[in-house]
């Protein structure tokens, strides 16, 4: 098992859901960005309510396909699988008691410490799964659910990819990450929002076929004057978790990869037959 800088990545990305990860990832890009590449005449034809049932459709099955993908391959095992679960049970709980309101929501950090212990891949799918389990216990199933799916995932995935660090300068990378997390995930969903919510009529919406420069430049100030007043306190609410709660919840998860072993391959021995007497 590799001990990186005091991390213990308990599940390594194999090629085959390396592929499958960058697939998912170019189909999220496109969900969030095709209204921006093409040209057409009335922003409301740009509804995402009709589009994210079949990202939904599609990201499901890539989603299993990394599983099972790494289950082939032996990077996942049945307690790896359980621990997704109890962590993806815990991450939807979290977001029981806070709806979104002031932009107060904790789902997020428990995404930051597992993606950094058991890795990028564990963290995408993490992420994703989280967000439906949540949706499904809160009822907030709706045409923004596969685009929340990815904000999350890609938060997971992030949380993996940090450089390595120790101790304090650890917590503070960490700490660090969630705040950027909570800026860019409400700019993600704004971005799914923005180019059929936001109205034809103001200086900040989307038009269409005006190009590519034009509608980030306009996308750029909508987001700035619409969102912060949830995205800060997120960002906030997550790096203050981090700070306080990140030490014990890096170490437990770190005790638990070791425990459990995930990487270490499982031999099978011949039964040692006893001499004739």
């Amino acid at each position: 098992m590799a001990d990186r800088a005091g991390s213990v990545t308990a599940v390594r990305l194999r090629p085959k859901a390396s592929v499958l990860l960058a697939v998912t990832t170019v189909v999220g890009v496109a969900g969030f960005c095709w209204p921006l590449l093409i040209h057409g005449t009335s922003a409301t034809a740009f509804s995402h309510s009709s589009d994210a049932p079949w990202i939904f459709l599609v990201v499901l099955p890539l989603l299993l396909a990394v599983v099972l993908s790494e289950l082939a391959e032996g990077s996942l095992d049945a307690k790896a699988i359980a621990l997704l679960g109890i962590l993806a049970a815990c991450g939807a709980a979290l977001r029981v008691p806070s709806p979104g309101v002031a932009g107060f929501e904790p789902v997020f950090f428990l995404l930051i410490p597992a993606g950094r212990v058991l890795g990028r891949g564990f963290g995408f799918v993490l992420g994703a799964v989280t967000i439906v389990v949540s949706a499904l216990i809160t009822g907030g199933v709706g045409p923004w659910l596969p685009f929340q799916m990815f904000g999350a995932a890609w938060i997971g995935f992030g949380a993996g990819c940090l450089p390595p660090a120790r101790g304090k300068a650890e917590l503070g990378l960490l700490a660090a990450s969630a705040a950027a997390a909570g800026i860019l995930y409400g700019s993600l969903l704004n971005l799914w929002f923005w180019p059929f919510g936001a109205g034809t009529a103001t200086a900040f919406s989307f038009v269409p076929g005006a190009g590519l420069l034009h509608n980030l430049h306009s996308f750029f100030f909508f987001d700035l004057t619409t969102s912060l007043g949830f995205d800060i306190p997120r960002a906030c609410t997550n790096a203050l978790l981090v700070l306080v709660l990140g030490r014990p919840v890096l170490g437990a998860l770190r005790r638990a990869s070791r425990r459990a072993a995930f990487d270490v391959p499982v031999v099978h021995e011949s039964p040692v037959e006893s001499p004739a007497g």
